[in-house]
């Protein structure tokens, strides 16, 4: 497996996507506090008993660390003309299938939702990651999330995906325990 250094994907005219760093931790922490709880259930390593701001800088990072070296890639979501965070999105190896190298997490600030942010970040990570070689990847989704269900069944179907049963886990947000739906996509260079 190859690896790179995560880069700037300029998406469109509307959305650029950045390496996650520390330097996005304020504008982050507003977009969670303007989605809370959500947020909490794209990214269940947040514990909201305690203080989020350091949390979220660990996170940062270390995605920006690994992301150097390949071995996470997470982005900051930036509308161009105003640099306002809209959300972010990456890979990590956290993986439950035995089959994918890769797992797909993401997240879009509730006021930005249902603009198709998603989808486009989405397709354009997927592309990047797909320059080198083959690669599969998993998207997790809960089942109770109908949003984020359409979008990770569109991205299925675009990329010739299916549903990865053998995937499937558990995730524990906010003391509530969730089975969380896992499907497969191969990309390929």
């Amino acid at each position: 497996m190859q690896r790179r250094a995560t880069t700037t994907i300029q998406v469109d005219d509307g959305l650029i996507m950045r390496p996650a760093n520390t330097t996005y931790t304020n504008n982050l922490l507003e977009a969670f506090e303007e989605t809370w709880p959500e947020v909490s259930r794209a990214m269940p390593w947040i514990l909201p008993e305690k203080e989020i701001e350091p949390q979220l800088a660990d996170f940062l990072d270390e995605t920006e660390r690994t992301g150097r070296v390949g071995r996470m890639h997470h982005w900051v979501l930036i509308r161009p003309w105003d640099e306002a965070v809209l959300g972010l999105l990456g890979f990590d190896r956290v993986t439950r299938s035995g089959i994918a190298e890769w797992n797909l997490g993401y997240w879009v600030r509730s006021s930005e939702q249902r603009r198709g942010i998603a989808s486009r970040a989405i397709e354009a990570a997927l592309t990047w990651l797909a320059e080198l070689e083959p690669v599969s990847v998993e998207l997790k989704v809960d089942p109770n999330n109908a949003a984020g269900k359409r979008t990770v069944e569109r991205t299925v179907r675009r990329w010739n995906g299916s549903r990865c049963v053998v995937g499937d886990s558990a995730i524990t947000v906010a003391g509530v325990r969730t089975l969380h739906e896992c499907h497969l996509i191969e990309i390929r260079p």
